[in-house]
């Protein structure tokens, strides 16, 4: 797929480029973006070089992970053209081999730089993907998941209108360790909006 980029009111989603590997080096020293995704421990520079050098465009080339870079838009409007604004995190659409069978679905990851949290940047970045996700890509199920213990994560999937669904034993492994997972779905029928599959959700339970 052709790289594509989306605005929002204030931020420009883009794809990652070569000149953002300083920004990306400095925000993955941060202890909780170590600590809650999958990047490398220590982040040395040529982690963040091979991110967006290679990493990104390889994702876009052959369908496996959209990435982009979330950067501000200046208030003249420059920088919704150029998106040389400040970086603010990365959003991710990974796990897309399933996108292509029936199960059209598709998982949502982020983080976002320490400075710039409790500002709802985040959440703002996560409407326009997942609007995206349902529209263009035709994605029918937009996961979220993270190890359970990941509050900041969790608040944002929620505020966006993930529901969560529960917690997946041993999910991830991490340290040589199985961890528990939080999980949660976000459906075009819940913003309104159509699916190609019809939904047919189970009866409600019955108390016992």
């Amino acid at each position: 797929m052709e790289p594509v980029t989306l605005t929002t009111e204030r931020l420009v989603l883009r794809p990652f480029r070569p000149s953002d590997a300083p920004a990306v080096h400095a925000a993955c020293q941060d202890p909780d973006i170590l600590r809650w995704t999958t990047v490398p421990a220590p982040y040395v520079r040529a982690h963040a070089e091979d991110f967006v050098r290679w990493t990104c465009p390889e994702g876009w080339r052959n369908d496996s992970t959209y990435n982009f870079a979330l950067v501000t838009q200046s208030r003249g409007g420059k920088d919704r053209e150029d998106g040389a604004g400040e970086l603010i995190g990365a959003m991710g659409l990974v796990r897309l081999a399933r996108l292509r069978g029936p199960e059209r679905q598709a998982e949502l990851g982020y983080w976002t730089v320490r400075k710039h949290r409790r500002r709802g940047y985040t959440g703002e970045a996560a409407r326009a993907v997942a609007e995206w996700a349902f529209t263009a890509l035709g994605v029918e199920r937009l996961e979220w998941c993270t190890e359970a213990g990941n509050e900041a994560s969790r608040a944002v999937a929620i505020a966006v209108g993930f529901r969560m669904e529960g917690t997946d034993r041993a999910r991830i492994v991490r340290e040589g360790t199985r961890r528990d997972a939080w999980r949660g779905a976000l459906l075009p029928s819940d913003w309104g909006l159509p699916s190609t599959t019809p939904y047919l959700p189970a009866p409600a339970a019955n108390p016992v």
